[in-house]
């Protein structure tokens, strides 16, 4: 089986998304059109913007989808959150311990999650 190499979100301005994740990723689009932007990820995956507008079959409405960043600490976490709140995201979940992990949630333009989080550590037997 192939495994999955890219990300698709469906947005309401494509200009605005591609220029919020290049931002956020470092990363600028190596596509762009006025209805789909596609920005290159590491390890080969790519990230979709798909005008929701222009996509067929008819899509709901944008944002509902959650894109993770796994990171190495809690440091790493709390760091990030003050990163992104500097530049303005909006915070949807301050930084909290879950059942998997310690973590927080911002937003994109479209309502999408982007939850940084360092996972709970299984002890080895």
């Amino acid at each position: 089986m192939t495994a999955p190499n890219m990300l698709l979100l469906y947005v309401d301005d494509v200009a605005r998304s591609a220029r919020f994740y290049a931002e956020l990723l470092d990363s600028p689009p190596i596509d762009e059109s006025p209805n789909f932007a596609m920005l290159a990820l590491n390890g080969g995956v790519m990230l979709g913007l798909w005008a929701s507008r222009d996509v067929q079959p008819a899509a709901t409405a944008p944002g509902g989808s959650e894109i993770i960043f796994d990171v190495d600490t809690r440091a790493a976490v709390e760091q990030r959150h003050v990163d992104w709140q500097h530049k303005g995201l909006p915070i949807a979940q301050a930084p909290t311990v879950m059942d998997f992990g310690f973590t927080f949630v911002a937003l994109d333009p479209d309502g999408h999650r982007l939850r940084v989080m360092t996972p709970t550590q299984t002890p080895t037997p």
